[in-house]
């Protein structure tokens, strides 16, 4: 294993771009997308094993240069896959050497590592394709929105139902006003099906395939255990967001867009057991977004509407008139959006729409199609000059926006102790109904026992808590010592 890098040259890198120096790649004006169709793009990724891997496979006709990852056993097929481009163990010191020779970043890492790694290259004018969810925050979704902005690189989001046919149709079908109004939309998933609810696992030797300094990043240092990653990340709250950050940014996708939703003004969300460290086995999240303007496209309002989810095993009644027999639940999910004419129901990723009523719709053809891949949509557009790039299906300046309402059902469950609706202020970030001297205690560890047949629990939980605090520290992490973002702009 390579030693600990030193951050200096990446620092004075992130510096000098802060300063209004533009570094430029030797195949491309870094950021501006200025490339002939045909050349070929210079790719790195970041966390290669998994969804790295396979976006990576998706854009193998490009150049992949560089390869990093804190797991080299996990990164193995992707190393095979492209033995050609050089490998690494920290991202920073990838950008460090290779800063001339990369023109767009994936990356595919835990969530809570997926703003740091994707802000930086932003402001060194890379483009950038990252996983869902997009960040692990509300603070880091509104940054990296905002970063794309100022930076004008091409940005997508890895919710590969946004390309499909299926979201599409959705916003056709709503906008053309098939169903009426929607007050209401309920929504479901059948995962988590890695481990959550669990308490917090004993400390093991890191494997030597491992660099855990680098895993931890910014959030706050644990021991390991071979439980936290790869994959399993998901289910630990430092690491991961849960069955929301997993399938919620494929679920809702259709429900953003479609009922063109921006902040919302309340939220409140229950599980099972909530732990200090795991994402609870189950849970439901409300949201309430207040009444939208219209849109150029659309022949219909946007009336204050409650979006609902389930995950965990639990799912919405089935509405009147439901098909018998019919299961619910189409690719790992679904949604149903109540009309004040008819019900439009979905699967995940948007898929096979159909309305309640047996009624096909005829509505005109208004959103792209994307021809191709989505990971691919997203190479077209490193290719184009900002002021002429057809967007991709997941830009950030609506995937930024869309992840803030994921992220915001992660906050609601976890503040749900305090036992009430709670009240968003969306441009401030910031919740408005929770008082200075309110306090929380969370559970560290059930304590269940059995004792002659009868189920007993002997609790430990935590010292009383600030919610306040708490929630801000939420909403905005406090990074580790020598982790940092770009300032917001």
């Amino acid at each position: 294993m390579e030693e600990k890098i030193s951050r200096r040259n990446f620092l004075g890198s992130s510096a000098a771009v802060a300063a209004g120096f533009t570094i430029l790649p030797s195949t491309v004006i870094s950021g501006l997308g200025h490339k002939a169709p045909s050349d070929k793009l210079n790719i790195a990724g970041v966390g290669v094993g998994g969804r790295g891997n396979g976006v990576l496979k998706a854009v193998q006709e490009e150049n992949i240069v560089a390869l990093c990852d804190v797991d080299w056993r996990y990164a193995k097929g992707a190393f095979d896959t492209f033995p050609n481009a050089k490998k690494y163990w920290d991202w920073r010191k990838m950008f460090d050497e290779m800063i001339n020779d990369i023109d767009a970043v994936v990356v595919a890492t835990a969530d809570h590592t997926h703003a740091i790694v994707a802000a930086h290259a932003m402001t060194l004018g890379k483009h950038v394709y990252v996983e869902k969810p997009l960040t692990h925050t509300v603070y880091e979704s509104r940054l990296l929105t905002r970063l794309a902005d100022k930076y004008k690189i091409a940005t997508q989001m890895g919710n590969q139902g946004s390309s499909g046919e299926g979201v599409n149709q959705v916003v056709e079908w709503l906008w053309n006003n098939e169903i009426g109004e929607v007050t209401k939309v309920e929504a479901f998933t059948d995962r988590p099906i890695w481990p959550q609810g669990l308490p917090t696992p004993a400390p093991q030797p890191v494997p030597d395939t491992i660099n855990w300094d680098l895993f931890i990043g910014p959030a706050k240092m644990r021991p390991y255990n071979e439980i936290y990653t790869p994959w399993n990340f998901r289910g630990w709250w430092d690491f991961g967001t849960g069955a929301l950050g997993d399938m919620a940014c494929h679920i809702l996708h259709p429900v953003f867009k479609g009922l063109n939703l921006g902040y919302p003004t309340k939220v409140q969300g229950t599980s099972t057991l909530l732990l200090q460290d795991s994402a609870p086995q189950a849970e439901k999240v409300k949201l309430i977004y207040p009444e939208r303007g219209g849109l150029a496209k659309s022949k219909i309002a946007f009336p204050e509407v409650e979006v609902t989810w389930y995950d965990g095993g639990l799912r919405p009644d089935m509405p009147e008139g439901w098909p018998a027999g019919k299961d619910m639940n189409d690719a790992g999910g679904g949604v149903i959006f109540h009309g004040t004419k008819d019900k439009l129901v979905c699967g995940c990723y948007g898929v096979r729409p159909w309305l309640l009523s047996g009624r096909v719709p005829n509505a005109p053809k208004t959103e792209r199609r994307v021809e191709g891949s989505h990971e691919m949509d997203w190479v077209r557009a490193c290719k184009q000059s900002p002021e002429n790039r057809i967007e991709t299906k997941s830009p950030f300046n609506e995937a930024g926006p869309f992840n803030e309402m994921v992220v915001m059902g992660v906050l609601a469950v976890r503040l749900q102790e305090l036992h009430k609706e709670l009240e968003w202020d969306g441009e401030k970030m910031k919740f408005t109904n929770i008082g200075d001297d309110e306090t929380i205690r969370i559970v560290i560890e059930d304590g269940f026992n059995i004792t002659d047949g009868h189920p007993t629990f002997n609790k430990t939980m935590t010292d009383p808590i600030n919610a306040m605090a708490f929630a801000e520290e939420l909403v905005k992490h406090n990074y580790r010592d020598g982790w940092s973002l770009p300032d917001m702009p």
